[in-house]
């Protein structure tokens, strides 16, 4: 929670200057994140916008998460962790890296504000930084991690590689993700599973 947030204000109503020291963070870091133990829903956004590969600054909002929900069958429930495909990873990390870090496909603002709306555990995709880069004319940057980690108390997910799973026709699992131990940290590198 203590990744993102805005104004000097972080979630809980927190001030950055009660929970944040030189040796990290003394809440809202990742030491205070539980096991996450849930159903897992992937939406390939990809096959939603006809693509293999969405392009760099490509967005999706409600209208686009709704129809590949319907598409693929899947119901987004209060508690799920909800991650995306977009192809980025899978296709751009190794074809072309620099401009993997550069730019990203992803949510746009008014998608993270609906997602919230469905209270969910978790929203992650397999992109680095979830919302598109750069993002949609008239968004805010990164304002998606606003919403979720300040507003809402929703955990963040990047880089979930979530294409092998969809290779297999599976949409829809037990997501378990243990504990990270890492002190004061506003981010760190984890190993969630998919039971299927």
């Amino acid at each position: 929670m203590g990744h993102l947030g805005e104004h000097g204000m972080y979630y809980n109503c927190l001030d950055e200057k009660e929970i944040s020291v030189i040796t990290g963070l003394t809440k809202l870091g990742t030491h205070d994140v539980p096991p996450l133990v849930g159903r897992g829903v992937i939406l390939d956004m990809a096959a939603q916008a006809g693509v293999d590969v969405m392009e760099a600054g490509q967005s999706f909002g409600s209208a686009e998460i709704k129809a590949a929900a319907e598409a693929q069958g899947v119901e987004l429930r209060e508690g799920d962790i909800i991650l995306f495909y977009t192809g980025w990873t899978d296709v751009t990390f190794v074809e072309n890296p620099a401009l993997w870090g550069q730019a990203e496909p992803g949510l746009d603002n008014e998608g993270a504000e609906y997602l919230a709306s469905l209270n969910p555990m978790a929203v992650g995709a397999d992109t680095w930084g979830l919302e598109a880069v750069p993002p949609k004319e008239g968004d805010k940057v990164f304002y998606g991690h606003v919403t979720f980690l300040k507003k809402n108390g929703i955990y963040i997910l990047e880089t979930m590689n979530v294409g092998p799973l969809l290779d297999e026709g599976v949409n829809e699992f037990m997501f378990v993700l243990g504990q990270n131990r890492i002190q004061g940290a506003v981010q760190a590198m984890i190993n969630p599973v998919a039971l299927y």
